[in-house]
């Protein structure tokens, strides 16, 4: 609508006699709104708006509704390397040949008690160890580069009275939990965001970087120290490893569940550095 709707709304005699005042009006209405167009929002922070609405009500093993869900898996789709500051030949994708592990650079984007935004640069053969997400919903997006991801969940629909816990005797660790696992595959970007949920979809897994390789994670709510939420690590054993009394699976079946054990090591195979997140920022508001 506006002037220029008004003006080739109107016809003949009135038209023509209009003064070139309005006209030249008009005109310079047009110039000015085009001067003054919007700038387009990061995608980045299309991502925190959404995570303000899906995780209004995020609390530990509260799951969001399935169609808040997909548009936030929709949001992250939608985001590249550049529209975080990325590229693949920073420094935090190369390995120094004097580490005996690659360290892994995190990138702190944004975390409230609702919710957390990150990035995980792995340089290639940089490992995240298996690690679980307590009470969480987890999506991930693979910014660029080829990942191993292999995932699992505690098994809880055996029958009561099969012993899916046990302590062997000859390990002097914490007991073992048997679980299943659910991925166990390479992902190459780009590929669909992947989601994980507090009881299913993979809530515990690992990264294993095939080649230099980034991830954009968002975790609803984030880990807790205080209320008892913290990033627990996992040793996993086969399940043929281990003999329990009065439980079986049959043969073709054993390797779609694994042992784990928490682990009480000091997690020497991993070494994480934050650095500053250099890409667009997040405006709050």
């Amino acid at each position: 609508m506006g002037i220029e709707r008004t003006l080739a709304d109107r016809k003949g005699r009135d038209f023509c006699e209009l003064p070139k005042e309005t006209i030249t009006n008009s005109s310079k209405s047009k110039k000015n709104r085009r001067r003054h167009k919007k700038a387009p929002v990061p995608p980045v922070q299309t991502l925190f708006e959404t995570c303000k609405d899906v995780f209004v009500s995020a609390a530990p093993a509260v799951v969001p509704p399935p169609q808040d869900i997909q548009n936030l898996q929709s949001v992250l789709d939608k985001i590249k390397p550049e529209d975080v500051g990325l590229k693949p030949d920073m420094p935090y994708f190369h390995t120094n040949g004097s580490q005996r592990r690659p360290r892994i650079t995190y990138l702190h984007i944004y975390e409230c008690e609702k919710f957390s935004i990150g990035i995980f640069c792995l340089p290639p053969s940089g490992v995240i160890p298996l690690h679980n997400h307590p009470g969480m919903t987890v999506l991930s997006k693979i910014l660029f580069g080829t990942m191993h991801i292999k995932s699992y969940d505690w098994v809880v629909d055996f029958p009561p009275e099969t012993p899916t816990t046990f302590k062997p005797p000859e390990n002097g660790g914490s007991e073992m939990r048997l679980a299943k696992v659910k991925v166990d595959a390479d992902f190459i970007a780009p590929c669909n965001p992947s989601i994980l949920y507090p009881a299913d979809g993979g809530n515990m897994h690992c990264f294993t970087a095939v080649t230099a390789c980034a991830v954009l994670d968002v975790l609803g709510p984030p880990y807790s120290d205080p209320d008892g939420r913290h990033c627990t690590y996992y040793h996993n054993y086969p399940f043929s490893n281990f003999e329990v009394e009065g439980f079986s699976i049959p043969e073709e079946e054993r390797c779609a569940y694994e042992w784990l054990q928490e682990r009480d090591d000091k997690l020497e195979d991993l070494e994480v550095v934050g650095k500053m997140y250099n890409g667009p920022k997040i405006v709050e508001g």
